[in-house]
């Protein structure tokens, strides 16, 4: 088993693994940090590396504690779903594979969402059935601090990243910027198709 942090279309570091483990562990009791993927990724425009940030409500504001990824609310208010998929659209409708993943893409930038956990949850699904994998997952009911799982928490943390992630594999704009590493997987997945599974 292998424990991880839900991520919104998280980086290919992070299904790299998964793809390498039986049954997959999300912690659920984790404190939420900032600039972490767990409300964003980054994805190849025409300019280079595009962030995607999913604004989140904190409910306990104001509270000393600190506030848990499972309580915080998405900010619906923002529009993000809009400029998200538009992102998507204007960086990826030309890739090879963008138009066979769209429609069940277009679910959950349709679906509203209370709580960012659910996000994280969908798109994890998307990735899952998009890759054709079907590892198992459960959700943790209490913070492991000294699991028996291999503990693969670290990868939501943007600043600890493996230093190899996969080969080299054509993307969008790399004529203009060259490989940018580390992407959110969306970026493999549209490029390779059922052919992204082979680079992880």
């Amino acid at each position: 088993m292998s424990l991880f942090i839900p991520t919104y279309f998280g980086p290919i570091s992070q299904y790299s693994e998964i793809l390498k483990s039986d049954k997959v562990v999300f912690e659920m009791e984790d404190n939420f940090q900032k600039q972490s993927y767990r409300n964003r990724c980054y994805i190849y425009n025409s300019n280079g590396k595009q962030l995607l940030n999913i604004p989140v409500i904190d409910k306990n504001k104001g509270n000393s504690q600190r506030k848990k990824t499972k309580d915080l609310l998405v900010d619906n208010g923002a529009n993000w779903q809009d400029n998200h998929l538009k992102s998507l659209q204007t960086a990826y409708r030309t890739s090879p594979f963008y138009e066979f993943y769209e429609d069940d893409l277009l679910s959950i930038f349709s679906k509203k969402y209370t709580f960012l956990q659910d996000v994280n949850i969908d798109t994890y699904l998307f990735i899952t059935d998009a890759l054709q994998i079907t590892t198992e997952y459960s959700k943790t009911k209490e913070y492991h601090v000294n699991s028996n799982e291999t503990d693969f928490r670290e990868l939501a943390n943007i600043k600890h990243q493996p230093k190899k992630i996969v080969e080299k594999y054509i993307q969008m704009f790399d004529d203009k910027h060259g490989f940018i590493d580390n992407l959110s997987i969306l970026d493999l997945i549209f490029m390779e198709g059922p052919n992204a599974i082979s680079y992880l």
